[in-house]
């Protein structure tokens, strides 16, 4: 939730965003859920990058595996009917244009994507915000254009910019990283794993999450000894990024440097650098960000994977205090029975008690008449 509020319009905040929350595809229906729900609750003029939020991951992420574009496809419906309520024109052509995009490049199936735009051909109107039950009209104003006012740029330049930025970003997305991070306008990521839903107001997901059930011992040290080995590959140990990073023009970092300019050309070739250096940077952060995070799951399950095996160890010396105690006890029997056979007469010592007596007569002498 923090991040998503968080989220600007800018393409950088929503490249970090996007690269955080693919990183997290695992939990995308918790993230989803989440995105809806700030959908709802965001302000008019930061409706419509929500929904630029949807578009980079739903597209950044089909090549890592289809959690995503599932995930999403349960509320776009919905999504997409609720901000064409609340926008202008222009922000509809927007998402028209977004829907374009999936179609050409088959995102989504030709009847889902007609839905869609069906969703927001008929929204031709503000309506009513019937989310909680209250009603609150919409006041054009401080729909999209609105917001871009808000950054001291004219409605109509604006649009225009942002209209060419999502263009070009998103005309050449699927052939590197950086286009991997194309700016389509997509928002924050705000993910969590695939536990109950949150009912809280925490500001990270996975702060409060137990995702293993200390009752299940080789459960937790599976996902331990996984969660290790995942940090093996960390960003923060990615030599050659940071090697990428250090090499870096201190054009680029040096805002003085700027007044050295002495043409259009040399521009041009300094704002393409800075270009480069924006993604190569906003993906670094949104791995670092992700690292950052799992490190301290990974703290957390530590803890409970000690808290757990000193729950085990209490109740084996327990056990072995036990198994102590029986052992005694059979020794000392063993012990005494040793005693008590060592005590036993020797049979073989004794006298031979019938040794020169007659044998006793049989029951035909007894009866025989002699």
């Amino acid at each position: 939730e923090k991040k998503l509020s968080e989220l600007s319009n800018s393409q950088q905040s929503v490249q970090t965003l996007s690269l955080w929350l693919i990183h997290h595809r695992k939990h995308a229906g918790t993230i989803v859920h989440v995105w809806h729900r700030e959908l709802r609750k965001a302000k008019p003029s930061r409706k419509l990058t929500f929904i630029y939020l949807a578009n980079d991951v739903i597209q950044n992420s089909k090549r890592k595996g289809p959690e995503f574009t599932k995930a999403f496809e349960g509320v776009l419906v919905d999504a997409f009917s609720h901000v064409s309520r609340e926008s202008e024109q222009s922000c509809k052509k927007q998402m028209e244009r977004v829907l374009n995009i999936w179609h050409e490049r088959s995102v989504y199936d030709g009847d889902f994507i007609q839905q869609l735009k069906l969703t927001v051909d008929e929204s031709n109107s503000p309506s009513l915000e019937d989310n909680a039950g209250s009603k609150v009209l919409f006041d054009q104003q401080s729909s999209c254009p609105s917001s871009r006012e808000k950054h001291g740029q004219s409605k109509k330049g604006r649009n225009s910019e942002v209209m060419k930025g999502h263009e070009s970003a998103a005309s050449d997305s699927s052939s590197s990283t950086s286009s991997e991070t194309r700016f389509i306008g997509e928002e924050n990521r705000g993910a969590k794993r695939s536990y109950p839903v949150e009912e809280d107001e925490d500001d990270d997901y996975r702060v409060n999450y137990s995702p293993i059930d200390t009752g299940t011992g080789p459960l937790l040290t599976e996902n331990l000894i996984k969660a290790l080995q995942d940090l093996e590959n960390a960003a923060s140990g990615d030599a050659t990024v940071r090697q990428k990073i250090a090499s870096l023009p201190q054009e680029v970092q040096d805002v003085s440097l700027l007044e050295n300019i002495a043409d259009k050309a040399a521009a041009e070739r300094l704002s393409k650098i800075v270009d480069e250096a924006c993604l190569l940077l906003a993906e670094y952060n949104g791995r670092l960000a992700a690292e950052l995070d799992d490190r301290r799951q990974l703290a957390r399950m530590l803890t409970e994977y000690i808290s757990s095996q000193k729950e085990i160890l209490g109740e084996k010396e327990k056990k072995l205090t036990e198994y102590k105690q029986k052992l005694a006890q059979v020794t000392q029997v063993r012990k005494e029975l040793k005693s008590h056979i060592q005590n036993l007469p020797d049979l073989s010592l004794l006298p031979n008690v019938t040794g020169g007596l007659a044998p006793l007569p049989s029951a035909g002498d007894l009866f025989s008449s002699d």
